[in-house]
């Protein structure tokens, strides 16, 4: 693997991302693609939210790069394929592209959940049939693999459409989103170089790039939002990057290295459907219960917010790396620090509350319900009426 061409990929996504955020901000305006203030939000002025124009930019200009280095310069073509993994990368780019689309229509005329969900099936479905499968694992307690047959198909696509959300639904302060797919697609870089995927390599050294160069304008104060355009399609290419990293591992353990690294959005999302289930709400209704807004409750400014939750996808993406360089023994230091922290964090931030608060309250028996309790849930909703989620979700 020549360094020299992933710092070259990853300093022209950069580049082209900062220069193409300026053009999305025009965009977003002609458009009228513009998150206002509002109570579920927290900018306190009109915000441009077509970002994603800016990310896929970068991600493309990459791409023309990369075959520019391939004619001119003597590069390694990244568009191989391993032994019983075909992919056709020209169909899996369509499919990265119609993920943008949905998220780019949304962005300018929300869409209907329902509707949106179903273009990212689509998407998902371009994906998987471009080859690119979660067609095995590595059997843990023996030799050989785990074949999952027809079954790939819809796991994959679940998995694909997974990551792409838990990556919007934790799209809720300046700059958050962004660092947490940087952190993760860098994670995924390395593990790629040690298991030898080139493809994998590559392709997440650029969305790293972009992701950074978006944060130019994004950090807090934010000049432009990513929107779903910008989420939905850093979700749905962390999702591909890491199959590419993961597919046909020798590693069992190799699994743990994409959730890990983006372990703090599967947290999130697992909260946050696990509350909505306890509250009779739809999974997609809004709340203000996700993790940022925990830590703002408790009186972060949302920039030593955002760097505490980078801090933390940092910790668990680093400790995933190490458990898979690890046997035995030597594991358990690593799997200590990744519960001890996201425990200390549930507890401190008190993120099963609504869930217990739910479950000691039944309907209609407000009787029940301990004063001590009470007093807590009516704080929180004070301080969540004065510190509103930008997102409301």
């Amino acid at each position: 693997m020549d360094w020299l061409e992933c710092g070259v990929l990853f300093t022209v996504a950069l580049i082209a991302t900062i220069a193409l955020t300026p053009l999305a901000k025009l965009l977003a305006v002609r458009l009228d693609a513009i998150d206002y203030p509002s109570s579920r939000r927290v900018n306190n002025r009109p915000i441009p939210r077509l970002g994603g124009v800016a990310i896929l930019g970068g991600l493309i200009v990459c791409v023309l790069v990369v075959f520019a280095g391939m004619r001119w310069a003597g590069w390694r073509s990244p568009f191989v394929s391993y032994p019983g993994m075909p992919v056709n990368y020209p169909v899996m780019l369509v499919g990265v592209l119609f993920m943008f689309a949905v998220g780019f229509v949304d962005d300018v005329m929300s869409l209907r959940p329902r509707i949106k969900l179903a273009g990212q099936v689509i998407a998902a479905t371009i994906v998987a049939c471009s080859g690119l499968l979660l067609s095995s694992i590595h059997n843990p307690f023996g030799a050989g693999y785990i074949e999952f047959g027809p079954l790939a198909y819809p796991l994959t696509i679940f998995y694909l459409v997974a990551f792409a959300n838990i990556i919007n639904l934790i799209d809720g302060l300046d700059g958050l989103a962004a660092g947490i797919c940087a952190i993760s697609a860098s994670t995924i870089f390395v593990f790629a170089i040690i298991t030898h995927r080139y493809d994998a390599a590559v392709f997440s050294i650029a969305l790293a790039g972009a992701c950074v160069g978006f944060l130019r304008y994004n950090f807090h104060p934010a000049s432009i939002f990513m929107g779903d355009s910008g989420a939905l399609t850093l979700g749905f290419a962390l999702g591909i990057v890491s199959l590419m990293a993961i597919a046909r591992s020798a590693l069992f353990v190799s699994l743990l290295v994409p959730v890990l690294a983006a372990g703090i959005p599967v947290l999130d999302t697992a909260f946050a459907i696990i509350r909505r289930v306890r509250a009779h709400k739809p999974i997609d209704a809004a709340d203000k219960g996700h993790i940022h807004h925990r830590l703002l409750q408790a009186g972060f400014s949302q920039r030593k917010t955002v760097l505490i939750m980078w801090g933390w996808t940092l910790i668990l993406a680093l400790s995933g790396i190490f458990i898979t360089e690890t046997t035995g023994l030597m594991r358990i230091p690593f799997l200590a620090i990744i519960l001890g922290v996201t425990l200390y964090m549930v507890l401190k931030l008190r993120l099963l509350d609504p869930v217990l608060l739910h479950h000691y309250h039944p309907r209609g028996r407000k009787d029940y319900l301990p004063d001590q309790i009470a007093s807590r849930r009516a704080e929180e909703a004070s301080r969540d009426d004065e510190r509103p989620g930008r997102n409301g979700r």
